[in-house]
């Protein structure tokens, strides 16, 4: 029963960061670009990264779609990551970790009403 609530609670968190994240992609945000730019990434590939990172976010809604959801959650995390360590940004990729520990931690504790919304 906590977990369920501790799992709902870190999955609600998780969703509302990727659809933050994911339209301040979409919608170019300065410090996205800037961000990315230095990687890269032109404006129209933020913004694909952006709709894959909301896109995300909603499949985490459905029971069925719930681990390709944190998969992709996970993956984009993980490329972030990648990308500072190849810049040197300790600091970067340190900010990433604890993001990328509770996609895996809510990944371990499943979904939280596959079998229903019973407490």
């Amino acid at each position: 029963m906590i977990l369920k609530v501790i799992n709902s609670i870190l999955i609600l968190v998780a969703i509302t960061m990727g659809l933050k994240q994911g339209y301040a992609m979409i919608s170019a945000k300065p410090e996205m670009m800037e961000m990315f730019e230095k990687w890269g990434f032109s404006k129209m590939g933020l913004a694909i990264n952006g709709g894959i990172t909301i896109i995300a976010a909603l499949l985490i809604f459905f029971p069925k779609t719930f681990v390709w959801g944190k998969f992709l959650m996970a993956a984009g995390i993980l490329l972030i990551m990648c990308f500072h360590l190849l810049d040197k940004g300790l600091k970067g990729f340190s900010i990433e970790i604890p993001f990328l520990l509770i996609n895996l931690v809510i990944i371990y504790l499943q979904y939280p009403f596959k079998d229903g919304f019973s407490l």
